[in-house]
């Protein structure tokens, strides 16, 4: 399964309500495991990004409906990376003319 990157930043409804936040987490959690993905982990971060979580799922389209389904509720914006094991590299490096 591909393994994604979720960053996330606070909107101000959410740092408003920043309590929730743990409930929220067990949330997410829930609506990725309805969608077939797995939440490896998540972290509260400093720097950027509020927050990131490392997801797998078994498509890009499944991962955008959950995406799409985080946002809406309008306490987090997120921004995703796809990101590729060492073996998934170098099957890309061997394709490498």
């Amino acid at each position: 399964m591909p393994t994604y990157i979720i960053l996330g930043n606070f909107t101000d409804q959410g740092i408003r309500n920043i309590k929730d936040s743990p409930k929220r987490e067990t949330a997410f959690r829930n609506l990725c495991e309805k969608a077939g993905a797995q939440v490896k982990d998540t972290y509260r971060t400093m720097g950027r990004y509020d927050l990131a979580a490392i997801v797998d799922a078994p498509d890009d389209v499944t991962l955008n409906a959950i995406v799409y389904s985080l946002g809406s509720l309008g306490n987090v914006r997120t921004e995703t990376l796809r990101a590729f094991t060492r073996q998934e590299t170098e099957a890309a490096l061997a394709k490498i003319a």
